[in-house]
């Protein structure tokens, strides 16, 4: 497999990679086989890496064009790096809370590759859940019925002055979403385009209601989905150490910031991968592909 080495980490998703140096110019088959184990297990991760913002940048467009955050500021030199730091003195952390990236624009980011600088020296975990397996323990009927329906997305209630990554964070640059944004439907069921494998396409922070369904009525079934979604037997866990990598799949994987670390700094950075211009608006706009010669 291109010379890397990997290595499962939980049941339903998650597996450590070993074997490549992310900063060098990685050849296709070495892409391929980190491709393919991306799709494969949802969330890959890496250790010891040394990334400079330019070098976690080429790695991230070797698969896909990269996102700049509506919201969040990114670094001045690379507006596509955003940086994610907690200071001793916030209280609140980005990432806080069950979600996938950017499901809340019209096109989400296919994944996200976010880079330790500074780990705390404990706590600071990350939280992933398969929402392939989700999907999977559902039962016959309601899985029939979920195919059915689709669902509003909006970034409105967390990017509000309301929303808890408003607030209270010095070191970052977040903007209020106040007006600012729209509402885009997605399929509750969503077909992974390389891998065939159904996934349940909702998340607690920025799907706000069932196409066509008042917000009463979306909430019991929406909070179901939200509960199940996050099962035990569903997550992995990573514990951060400076250096380590972690790229996962937004179309198929929620994850969760832990926010236990009080009075230490955490620094991270992140990149997102969008989908290729060419995509088309079937379903191949979630699909990684390598760019056209």
């Amino acid at each position: 497999m291109g010379g890397i080495t990997v290595q499962k980490v939980a049941g339903a998703l998650g597996a450590e990679i070993s074997g490549v140096d992310l900063s060098d110019a990685l050849d296709d088959a070495t892409i391929a086989a980190i491709r393919g184990a991306f799709t494969e297990h949802q969330v890959i991760f890496f250790r010891d890496q040394s990334l400079t913002p330019a070098q976690q940048l080429a790695f991230g467009r070797r698969f896909g064009p990269l996102n700049i955050h509506p919201y969040v500021s990114g670094m001045d030199d690379h507006p596509e790096v955003m940086e994610i730091i907690k200071e001793p003195s916030d209280r609140i952390n980005f990432g806080g809370g069950w979600h996938s990236d950017m499901s809340f624009l019209e096109t989400p980011a296919i994944g996200s590759i976010l880079y330790a600088v500074e780990a705390p020296d404990f706590g600071g975990d990350t939280l992933f859940a398969s929402q392939a397996a989700a999907y999977d323990a559902l039962s016959p009927g309601l899985k029939a019925t979920l195919e059915t329906l689709n669902a509003v997305h909006s970034a409105g209630r967390e990017y509000s002055s309301q929303g808890h990554s408003a607030q209270e964070r010095k070191t970052m640059k977040v903007v209020e979403a106040e007006g600012a944004v729209g509402e885009f439907i997605h399929p509750i069921v969503k077909v992974h385009p390389e891998t065939g494998r159904k996934a349940l396409y909702v998340n607690p922070a920025f799907t706000m209601r069932i196409e066509g369904w008042s917000k009463r009525e979306s909430k019991a079934l929406l909070d179901f989905l939200f509960e199940h979604s996050r099962y035990e037997a569903f997550t992995c866990r990573f514990a951060w150490t400076a250096g380590s990598v972690a790229f996962w799949d937004n179309r198929s994987v929620w994850h969760f910031a832990l926010n236990d670390y009080p009075g230490q700094r955490r620094h991270m950075r992140r990149v997102t991968v969008d989908a290729w211009p060419a995509a088309s608006a079937a379903g191949a706009d979630l699909q990684l592909r390598e760019p056209a010669e």
